[in-house]
C-alpha cells in the first residue's frame, strides 16, 4: 500500500524559509515521480514542483521558480521541498503526491497523480 506523509509545515514570516518533508512507503522512489502541490482557501489545487524517478529532472511552476527546490534522500525515502523567500501568497495546504513513472519529464497536473498525502499547512504572515 502506497503511503505518503508530509511534515514540516508551520507559521513563518515573509522572507523566511521552510523545508517540507514527504516520506514515501509502499513504493520505490526509483519508479516514482513525486510532485508537490498546494491548495489555498477558495482556490484550486495547483502543482508547484515535481521530480522524476531518477531525480535527474525537476519541474517548477513559474510562481515558485528560483525560490523553491525539490530534492530527495533515497536512504530516508523522503522527498523534500525547500521553500525560500516565502510570501503571504504562498499560504496554503501543501501536499505531496506519487505516480508510477519512469519517464524523463514529470508532471505538475493533479490528475496525473493517484496517491496523495494528507497535507501540511504553511502560513506566511507577519
Amino acid at each position: 500500500q502506497v503511503q505518503l506523509v508530509e511534515s514540516g509545515g508551520g507559521l513563518v514570516q515573509p522572507g523566511e524559509l521552510l523545508t517540507l518533508s514527504c516520506v514515501v512507503s509502499g513504493a520505490s522512489l526509483d519508479s516514482s515521480h513525486i510532485g508537490w502541490f498546494r491548495q489555498a482557501p477558495g482556490k484550486e489545487r495547483e502543482g508547484i514542483s515535481c521530480m522524476n524517478n531518477r531525480a535527474s529532472r525537476t519541474n517548477h511552476a513559474d510562481v515558485v521558480k528560483g525560490r523553491f527546490t525539490i530534492y530527495r534522500d533515497n536512504v530516508k525515502r523522503t522527498v523534500f521541498l525547500r521553500m525560500t523567500s516565502l510570501r503571504p501568497e504562498d499560504t496554503a495546504v501543501y501536499y505531496c503526491a506519487r505516480k508510477f513513472s519512469v519517464e524523463s519529464s514529470c508532471s505538475l497536473r493533479t490528475d496525473d497523480y493517484p496517491y496523495w498525502g494528507q497535507g501540511t499547512q504553511v502560513t506566511v504572515s507577519s
